[in-house]
């Protein structure tokens, strides 16, 4: 992967995934396409902006019992993703399956903690209410199980590479400096994210919500 920039395409328009990506395409190391996307415009929307020629982060969050999400993923096989997301909180054996069904080419990364919780959403649903200490958790889990890495927030980027020194991390919710926190509640600068071991940074309104996504994406770049 060339840089550490992926952007994430957070729209159900094609075309719209299309016109962003071609426009940031070259200070961007590759485009995230999530639940929204794949939801309005399947496989056939994926193979569709693989043409584009950049890594593509399939970020599908599968969480269901073992079986049928290593049958998902097997069927998400010839897209080859670079990385693709399960839930960690699925358990191991379902991660375990995960990876064992992926391509070789494919990083199967455990989602931990979503960037949009913090310590009273957790409390809500039963668990301990330290985001900090379930990231660390599941971070410990999903190394177990043989996956490549994990997804979690800036603020607990550093605590997982001390667990997982070689290890894929993978943060999301990251802001410019000067951005809008918008729904996430733990944000980081990019520059930040990656000293404290970020492997690649999920960057999505700060590039495509701007007025010129590729001077966004290039100022962004540029922190780095």
């Amino acid at each position: 992967m060339s840089g550490p920039i992926f952007v994430a395409l957070d729209t159900p328009d094609l075309e719209r995934a299309k016109t962003i990506a071609g426009k940031v395409r070259h200070h961007v190391g590759g485009i995230k396409l999530g639940l929204e996307f794949f939801a309005a415009n399947g496989r056939s929307g994926v193979k569709e902006m693989a043409q584009l020629g950049l890594p593509i982060f399939l970020d599908l969050k599968l969480h269901d019992i073992p079986n049928t999400v290593g049958k998902a993923v097997q069927a998400l096989r010839d897209l080859e993703p670079a990385v693709l997301t399960v839930h960690a909180a699925g358990g191991r054996a379902m991660m375990e399956d995960a990876k064992a069904a992926a391509p070789s080419g494919t990083k199967v990364v455990a989602v931990t903690v979503l960037t949009s919780l913090d310590g009273s959403d957790l409390s809500s649903i039963g668990l301990a209410g330290d985001p900090h200490a379930q990231v660390e958790r599941l971070t410990a889990l999903a190394r177990e199980a043989g996956l490549d890495g994990v997804v979690c927030s800036g603020a607990e980027v550093k605590a997982a590479k001390k667990l997982w020194p070689g290890g894929f991390f993978v943060v999301p919710g990251v802001r410019p400096a000067d951005g809008e926190a918008g729904d996430q509640k733990r944000v980081v600068t990019p520059r930040q994210a990656l000293n404290d071991g970020a492997s690649i940074l999920v960057v999505g309104r700060p590039i495509t919500a701007a007025a010129d996504p590729d001077e966004a994406a290039r100022a962004i770049e540029a922190t780095l």
